[in-house]
């Protein structure tokens, strides 16, 4: 039977740390594949600015075009409105019935995951594993039903980049060069100062 883990995200841009992520994951735990799933609205972050779906889904298609194991899922853009995860996994359940699906999150949303949507059913439908990030821990009733992988402990966020984009200061090495250029080129996430120095 097919493993396939989940990636899901804004990727408001997409940076190293997700792939790096990514591909511990794939490796470690010994799946086919890892699918990227940009949301297309993330529930937690409605009220926010989120840069437009056409570049975040390009951007996602650039950082993983040269690994042959991942993949882009569409199906939170395709289905609109607020993306939850127990929506989607119930999805891809019903179109693949033949696959094992694993749900990657990070230890920052462990905590979290008491106020997600049908959480109790959730876990019934995937397997989670849950990537340390730095100043979080695992502590949460559904601790228990997490596997864990140990994965370099890369302190990057999409907010500090874009950040590092409005101030105009280097990005490089934090994602992959083709998603600067992409960044660059569609002038996102600039200021309303002079042209940015990447």
């Amino acid at each position: 039977m097919k493993k396939i883990g989940l990636l899901g995200g804004t990727f408001d841009p997409p940076h190293n740390g997700h792939l790096i992520i990514a591909n511990e994951v794939l490796t470690q735990c010994q799946l086919n594949e890892i699918w990227f799933i940009p949301a297309y609205v993330p529930p937690h972050k409605q009220k926010m600015n989120v840069t437009k779906l056409e570049h975040r889904v390009n951007m996602v298609k650039l950082a993983i075009e040269s690994h042959p194991s991942f993949r882009l899922s569409t199906i939170e853009i395709e289905r609109k409105g607020p993306s939850y995860t127990y929506d989607t996994i119930k999805s891809l359940k019903v179109k693949y019935p033949d696959v094992l699906f694993y749900f990657i999150i990070g230890t920052d949303m462990v905590q979290d995951l008491p106020n997600w949507k049908k959480i109790d059913e959730l876990i019934k439908m995937t397997t989670f594993i849950g990537v340390d990030r730095p100043g979080f821990s695992f502590k949460s009733k559904y601790a228990h039903v997490i596997e864990t992988v140990e994965a370099p402990l890369i302190d990057i966020s999409s907010t500090f980049l874009r950040q590092r984009f409005q101030n105009k200061q280097s990005t490089r090495y934090y994602l992959p060069d083709n998603v600067r250029q992409y960044i660059k080129e569609n002038h996102l996430y600039e200021s309303t100062r002079s042209s940015p120095n990447y």
